[in-house]
């Protein structure tokens, strides 16, 4: 699991924000393609200029942790997606609903560096991967074996 501290050591390091597009780009490139058939209304950011869609799954081995599928039209936008799944990945339900997207904005210092609209995507993107994450079905109880959770009616 990336942390917030960990991307803004990263940006840091990359010292002027031409750098840091770059970076975006880079990162927005890396993202695996998201599944054809998951790229319905549902999972599209309906508030973002650009063409987003993103759809949260659960972990088959670990199913508490959730991942997310993402997909974009524009690179620093795909890059900035790229981010907020680093930053959810393998994380639980509370904590991807917790994410406060102005201290993301803040410590990376997206605000100074992203237009307007591009904000109000960002803000759009990360409601509707809270809003589908908050819909994803409970993790499924396992069936008890054999006799676990029965009375029994040996003596103590």
């Amino acid at each position: 699991m990336t942390t917030l501290d960990e991307l803004v050591e990263i940006f840091e390091l990359l010292g002027d924000w031409d750098q840091r597009y770059r970076y975006l780009v880079e990162l927005g490139e890396q993202l695996p393609p998201m599944p054809e058939a998951l790229k319905d209304e549902e999972k599209r950011v309906k508030a973002c200029m650009s063409r987003v869609w993103v759809s949260p799954y659960r972990d088959p081995e670990a199913p508490a942790r959730i991942h997310f599928h993402g997909e974009c039209d524009t690179a620093v936008i795909r890059g900035v997606l790229a981010l907020l799944i680093q930053l959810t990945d393998g994380r639980s339900v509370e904590e991807i609903l917790a994410l406060d997207v102005d201290r993301f904005f803040q410590r990376l210092q997206l605000t100074e560096h992203l237009s307007p609209s591009r904000h109000v995507g960002v803000y759009a993107i990360v409601e509707l991967m809270k809003s589908l994450t908050r819909e994803l079905p409970p993790i499924p109880n396992p069936e008890p074996g054999p006799g676990v959770g029965r009375l029994s009616s040996a003596p103590l």
